[in-house]
């Protein structure tokens, strides 16, 4: 039984081989730049002083091309605590959606926390995904 098994997944095993040689390269190599990727993080949405959702963030640090890149990966726990801190003092509400965060201000307070706790090896910030925990009984924004 075991020997019909064998016999079987030979002529895949031989065609999978070339393939996966010619796949593409790994992400960090198609990305050309270094960068530091931070957990995602629940960020309050905040209207008339009520939490009224939250939205999920994951946010990329971009790093210069002679950045220590094992010591920022190091620093991450640190980005996150000043992302957190940064949504909580100031929250980034949009002004027209209750399901996603004002992504230039949060890129704004990122980049300079970042540069605070990283030095200036850190280049810019991007906002990879937001997903909203609530998508249904939010209210409308009052410039909606």
């Amino acid at each position: 039984m075991l020997r019909r098994a064998f016999i079987s997944a030979l002529p895949l095993t031989l065609l999978a081989g070339p393939s996966l040689a010619a796949g593409a390269p790994p992400k960090e190599k198609a990305a050309g730049g270094q960068y530091v990727d931070i957990s995602p993080v629940a960020l309050p949405v905040v209207a008339r002083d009520l939490v009224v959702n939250y939205v999920f963030v994951a946010v990329r640090l971009n790093l210069s091309q002679v950045a220590n890149i094992q010591k920022l990966r190091e620093r991450e726990p640190f980005f996150r605590d000043a992302l957190v801190r940064a949504g909580h003092r100031t929250p980034f509400t949009s002004k027209t959606d209750y399901l996603s965060l004002d992504v230039e201000r949060l890129k704004a307070v990122m980049l300079k926390e970042a540069v605070r706790l990283g030095g200036k090896d850190i280049q810019s910030v991007s906002v990879m995904s937001q997903t909203a925990k609530r998508r249904t009984g939010v209210p409308k924004p009052p410039s909606a």
